[in-house]
């Protein structure tokens, strides 16, 4: 080995010694952030969970807790939040809301793209959307729109296509993204800048639906989600200017 290729060598050496040093630094002396969402007490696994509304708009609701295998998958400071929302108006439509909270451990939060083909579904599409929220004051919240295909079963035992809306987001102490990358650009900035390990939260609703009516499931789930995210959620976006992109929409 010539003496560039000792030199190049040992800058390596340096560089992952002097990288490995840092990330032992930031991972002792770190400060968990605060929660962009609401965190109580609760007979869970960890003894918390992020309090999801019990009565919205027309909606009955029902209490979901996680399961075993998520309970086993996930960091033991993992905090969720998850109901089931039913429609009064007869046609059965149900909506499930989650909250994933992240704790000091951030393999909490996982992206969609893999979970939810491991759960059946095919993703279509993908794109961006904004829900018009009211409360503390009028913004528009980002969310990432997934249209999902699928097969499900009847009470009668036949097998039936389903179509889907999936939707999500992430919120941490004073920040929303729709983007995976963004949210974990902002973590890396932060823990670099001040010391700060963001405690992000992942939140999904996701609504099953017949074939052809994936729009008009979107538009109930709007509703739903700019009734019920004031109640759970503690960051906002800038205040909104405007009419709503879906008022916009139809002029």
């Amino acid at each position: 080995m010539n003496k560039q290729k000792w030199i190049a060598f040992a800058v390596t050496l340096m560089l992952i010694a002097g990288s490995a040093g840092f990330l032992r630094y930031l991972k002792a002396h770190q400060k968990l952030g605060a929660p962009g969402v609401k965190v109580v007490q609760a007979p869970t696994a960890n003894g918390f969970e992020v309090p999801l509304p019990e009565h919205v708009l027309d909606y009955t609701s029902e209490l979901r807790e996680a399961s075993k295998e998520e309970i086993a998958a996930l960091p033991k400071d993992t905090t969720f939040g998850r109901r089931e929302y039913l429609a009064k108006d007869g046609l059965d439509v149900r909506t499930v809301v989650t909250v994933v909270l992240m704790g000091r451990d951030r393999t909490s939060i996982h992206k969609p793209q893999f979970c939810l083909p491991g759960q059946g579904w095919t993703i279509r599409r993908t794109e961006t959307a904004s829900v018009r929220v009211s409360k503390p004051h009028p913004y528009d919240l980002p969310v990432m729109k997934l249209t999902t295909s699928g097969t499900g079963t009847t009470t009668g035992g036949q097998r039936v296509n389903l179509g889907g809306v999936f939707l999500y987001w992430f919120v941490a102490d004073n920040e929303l993204t729709e983007h995976h990358w963004e949210r974990m650009w902002w973590m890396a900035r932060d823990l670099i800048r001040t010391g700060v390990l963001q405690r992000w939260a992942y939140v999904t609703v996701f609504s099953p639906c017949y074939p052809g009516e994936e729009d008009a499931t979107f538009e109930r789930m709007k509703r739903l989600i700019s009734a019920s995210v004031p109640e759970f959620q503690l960051a906002a976006g800038p205040e909104a200017t405007g009419p709503s992109p879906q008022t916009a929409a139809l002029r």
